[in-house]
Parts: C-alpha cells; sequence; structure tokens
C-alpha cells in the first residue's frame, strides 16, 4: 500500500522530557502508558498513539483541534512527575506497510519539524515553557499556522506555571467533572476550586480549548 492519503492528515510526535534521568523507569513508563490508552479512549485518533523507542510516541488525528485537545490531556496526565515535547503536523500521509505499520510522508515530515522547533525554544531561557509546537507542509491549507502556535504558546506557558494542584483541577474541568467532585478528589473547598479557575487561567484555558476543537 504505497498510495498517498488523498486527504490531510494531523500528525502527532512526542517525546518525554528528562524521563531518563528518573530513578523509577517502571513508574514513569507505566504513567506514560496509561496517559496514552486514555488519549486513545478519549479522542479515537484515525491511528492511535503508540509508544515506540527511546520515549516518544505518535499517532493520527481527523482534526487540528482533537490533536491539540488531546496533546494538553496527555501533558496533564504526565505533570508533573515527568514533561512531554510535542509536535504537530498538518500534512499527506503514505502507508509503507501493514504490518508492521510504517508510516512516511510531508505529514510526518510537519510533525518532526514541529518537535524540533520545540527543541530549539528548549535551548532559549524565555522559551524553556513551550511544549508544543505546529507546521503545516508545504502547499497545505488550513488554520494559519502562526495563530495556532501562538495559542500553543500561550497554553503551554499558563500550564507550566500552574501549581500540581491547579493542573488537577483543570485535568478534572477537561474530562468533564463538576467543581464539587473536584473538590472531593483534592480535598479543598468548591470555592477554592472556583478560585483557582479565576486566578490561576484555568477558565481562560477551558475557553480557548472550546474554540479550537472545531479547527
Amino acid at each position: 500500500m504505497d498510495d498517498m492519503k488523498q486527504e490531510a492528515s494531523f500528525t502527532v510526535i512526542g517525546d518525554l522530557v528528562g524521563s531518563r534521568r528518573s530513578r523509577d523507569r517502571t513508574h514513569v513508563h507505566a504513567l506514560f502508558a496509561r496517559a496514552v490508552d486514555d488519549v486513545n479512549a478519549t479522542y479515537a485518533p484515525t491511528v492511535p498513539l503508540r509508544i515506540g523507542t527511546g520515549d516518544e510516541f505518535q499517532g493520527i488525528f481527523a482534526t487540528l483541534g482533537t490533536a491539540m485537545a488531546a496533546t494538553l490531556r496527555l501533558r496533564l496526565s504526565l505533570l508533573p512527575e515527568v514533561d512531554v515535547r510535542q509536535g504537530i503536523g498538518r500534512g499527506r500521509v503514505q502507508v509503507l506497510s501493514e504490518e508492521p505499520r510504517v508510516e512516511d510522508g510531508p505529514g510526518w515530515w510537519a510533525a518532526r519539524s514541529a518537535i524540533e522547533t520545540v527543541e530549539a525554544y528548549g535551548r532559549k531561557a524565555s522559551m524553556r515553557a513551550v511544549r508544543t509546537a505546529y507546521v503545516a507542509a508545504e502547499g497545505e491549507q488550513g488554520p494559519d499556522a502562526a495563530a495556532v502556535n501562538a495559542a500553543l504558546m500561550t497554553r503551554d506557558q499558563i500550564v507550566s506555571g500552574m501549581s500540581e494542584r491547579s493542573m488537577s483541577v483543570l485535568d478534572g474541568l477537561l474530562r468533564g467533572r463538576q467543581q464539587h467532585e473536584i473538590a472531593d478528589e483534592l480535598g479543598i473547598s468548591p470555592s477554592a476550586v472556583s478560585q483557582r479557575i479565576r486566578a490561576d487561567g484555568i477558565g481562560v484555558l477551558l475557553a480557548a480549548d472550546e474554540l479550537v476543537r472545531d479547527l
């Protein structure tokens, strides 16, 4: 099967940051595997996320909005124990073989370019909070890449500055839990949850997540 898909795909490539320095690699891998399974169950990627060597993972999503939502969910599932770099690409994908599944094409090259952009951000002190980037293959139409990356940068900066508890609140809300349920789980008052939503940028991230869902 060597035909290039006619419709562009939204590819995701990612890897864990600093996981090899962990004292308990087994625990980190188990956490990683659960996070990937959760994203696959929630967002039903066209090609499910799969873990490869060197703590890398990759998958394909039908829409940009779903890919953006899934990368946020995955990062929140891993923090604060381990962080992640993620590249989202738009482009056509070529299936070279089914068993084992091997893919190539501009969609994957774009995702690889995106994660290389994130790696370059990591070498700049002012940009180290940015963990996700988007690149469209040459000739692909769609949302403006600069606008998408501005949204990703802002999202990542807010998440990187959150406390562990605020991340838990955001994660719970993205999963559809009610504020009182999250309060019970965290052992805090509902008013404390509401305060975090207002003060820590959680409300903004929730609104932004809704806006990008239709991309």
